[in-house]
């Protein structure tokens, strides 16, 4: 899966994600109301190089790392405690395979280069739509207070 797939997947799966691009890196935020743009904190993250931090070594050709939010219990349940950042044992220029975030794994950010396209299915997708539903639900929750 390369990074225009990726892309395409979360822009037409999930309602209301408005993409915003930086230094050739992808946020993606749930956006609900296009006429007030609130880009806080994303629900996930497509890093195409290595000026935000150098453990995975994005430098490669054709490597990229998302980088996807998810609850604490997902976090727990595929790593345990959480981990010294950048620490754990984590090989993080490893491609297609789930770990915890090298920078936010503290914050429950996990990450994946390049999955191929099983380990997307399988482990990806449902990721993304976790990571998806928490920011839904957090806008609301936001919305709600303010009224």
């Amino acid at each position: 899966m390369d990074q225009a797939e990726l892309t395409r997947y979360i822009t037409e799966t999930f309602d209301n994600v408005d993409m915003v691009v930086g230094s050739d890196n992808i946020f993606f935020f749930h956006q609900p109301d296009p006429t007030a743009p609130d880009h806080r904190f994303p629900f996930a993250t497509l890093m195409t190089n290595d000026i935000n931090d150098q453990f995975s070594d994005l430098n490669r050709p054709s490597v990229y790392r998302l980088n996807i939010g998810v609850s604490k219990q997902t976090y727990r349940a595929l790593f345990g405690a959480s981990p010294a950042d950048g620490d754990g044992g984590y090989d993080f220029t490893a491609l297609d395979q789930i770990m915890p975030h090298p920078v936010y794994g503290r914050q429950y950010w996990v990450c994946v280069l390049n999955p191929n396209p099983a380990t997307f299915a399988t482990q990806v997708q449902p990721l993304l739509a976790e990571a998806y539903a928490l920011d839904v639900a957090k806008r609301a929750r936001h919305a709600a207070r303010r009224t």
